[in-house]
């Protein structure tokens, strides 16, 4: 059985100042270095409308990042969406942490196994309040609420009409802005 080593934040974020990760696509996932699938031009529109559409809605509320870093305990991942606590510029020092983020929202076709098994662990782990699944393939939103060991006590699936998220009860986001 082979032992591979678990590397921490900050081993991370001095390889990335030391230039080692440079022309690397990779994130930090449980303490390990994963390469990023590239991504397909639906992934990233869907994505950049997506955020486009949610920074309309929440202006003056959240900032809404796009295709950024978040830093959890031991974990560094770049989720597609991660609406964040305001101002903006809390996070010219450090990405946004556990504690900064209302929700994230990942964008899923190929990567889909990875975004509902090892990422969903993750964010449960850090207690992200929300997490929500783009399933390009099947055109729906695959909502994670209530973290608590590890693992969402709530998943619901939906696939038209709105969706008022947890942080902005005032707020209804269009499901089929989202996936369309």
């Amino acid at each position: 059985m082979k032992m591979l080593a678990k590397w921490s934040i900050e081993d991370y974020h001095q390889m990335i100042d030391a230039g080692i990760l440079c022309d690397r696509n990779v994130e930090l996932l449980a303490g390990e270095i994963v390469e990023m699938s590239p991504e397909t031009p639906i992934h990233y529109y869907t994505a950049e409308e997506g955020t486009q559409y949610l920074q309309t809605l929440l202006a003056s509320k959240a900032h809404v990042r796009f295709n950024g870093p978040i830093t959890l305990s031991n974990s560094e991942p770049e989720p597609d969406i991660a609406i964040v606590r305001l101002p903006k510029s809390t996070y010219k020092d450090h990405h946004p942490y556990a504690e900064d983020i209302y929700w994230i929202i990942e964008v899923a076709k190929s990567s889909l196994k990875k975004d509902l098994e090892l990422k969903l662990s993750i964010y449960a782990q850090a207690l992200i309040p929300e997490y929500w699944v783009l399933d390009l393939s099947q055109k729906q939103l695959i909502i994670f609420r209530e973290p608590e060991n590890n693992i969402y006590l709530s998943q619901k699936i939906i696939n038209q009409g709105n969706i008022t998220p947890l942080a902005f009860p005032e707020i209804e986001i269009s499901v089929e802005k989202l996936v369309s």
